[in-house]
């Protein structure tokens, strides 16, 4: 993995408002919007790569989804795995997470083996990891953290446990000694879960406060109490995934009380895109965000400050 040194922030106020560049309308404008940003690539920590059995799943799922969402969920990139690897290395994401999560018990353990063959392959890929609520968790995640994973994912939702099981002290002590990131998905959309929402996550700060949870999909819908533990707890950012893309919101549906709170957590807000598994081209995700008019610095954070400083990119 290449070492990068984030770029040094420009005299100015911290949520300085000055646009320059201009977002990108298609995939292949993105590079051009990153130079005109004067940033070296983008930081996207939600990106999904998966075994190719559980993938058609997905796809699979998502190609049903009407049923459950009430519109249908076209995947926009459904190419093969070396395909979707160059298409995000031609976007501009510097180091690729290849997140993987388990729907049942029993599947953590082998879906971290593949991550960390998978990582081995590929030079420019993260060594991700993922959790279910097991009594297993406690040897299998210190065992990943061992081997060398880098960012873990945990879907709520779609695991149907709650993040603040018990069972899971002992992973969650060994993530937050590790100090490595976990995107986790626990919002109550697009689909609620029995356990989805802000105050599990609470519970778990509460008791791990040094832990570095990224909040997927900046934890819609439940935005302002996710946002209130990004502020009270200094490893909790959020994600952008899917947020003001034009599919669940665009920018003009954003409260003014709550886009003065996404000045404020400049810092603490990092790309997301859910690729491949999105029903729009991947330009949709920054041009929505260049649309809050939050100006290029709050863009050059979130595009690669934050994520390359949480991922470690910077050296």
């Amino acid at each position: 993995m290449d070492d990068f040194t984030l770029p040094d922030r420009k005299d100015a106020t911290h949520h300085s408002k000055a646009t320059a560049a201009e977002p990108p309308r298609t995939d292949a404008d993105v590079p051009a919007y990153l130079e005109a940003l004067g940033i070296p690539g983008l930081a996207d920590i939600h990106i999904h790569f998966l075994p190719q059995n559980v993938l058609d799943k997905v796809w699979a799922y998502f190609d049903a989804a009407e049923a459950s969402y009430g519109y249908p969920w076209p995947i926009h990139y459904r190419y093969d795995t070396e395909t979707r690897l160059n298409i995000v290395r031609d976007l501009g994401v510097r180091a690729i997470p290849a997140l993987t999560y388990p729907h049942k018990p029993g599947m953590a353990a082998w879906l971290n083996e593949w991550n960390r063959e998978f990582a081995a392959a590929h030079d420019d890929v993260i060594h991700c990891a993922t959790l279910y609520a097991e009594p297993e968790s406690a040897d299998y995640v210190p065992e990943a953290l061992a081997a060398g994973a880098r960012l873990f994912k945990v879907h709520i939702q779609v695991g149907g446990f709650s993040p603040d099981d018990r069972v899971l002290d002992r992973a969650w002590a060994a993530l937050a000694e590790a100090q490595v990131p976990i995107v986790i998905h626990a919002g109550s959309e697009p689909l609620p879960g029995a356990h989805t929402g802000p105050q599990a996550v609470a519970n778990v700060l509460e008791r791990y406060p040094s832990l570095k949870f990224v909040v997927a999909h900046m934890g819609m819908p439940e935005y302002d109490a996710f946002a209130s533990l990004a502020e009270d707890y200094s490893g909790v950012h959020l994600d952008t995934t899917m947020y003001v893309s034009g599919f669940f919101s665009s920018p003009a549906e954003v409260d003014p009380a709550y886009r003065e709170r996404l000045a404020g957590l400049q810092d603490k807000i990092i790309l997301g895109s859910d690729f491949p598994n999105i029903p729009y081209p991947y330009a949709d995700q920054i041009s929505g965000l260049a649309g809050l008019d939050l100006g290029d610095e709050w863009m050059r954070s979130v595009l690669w400050r934050n994520g390359a400083r949480v991922l470690g990119l910077d050296g």
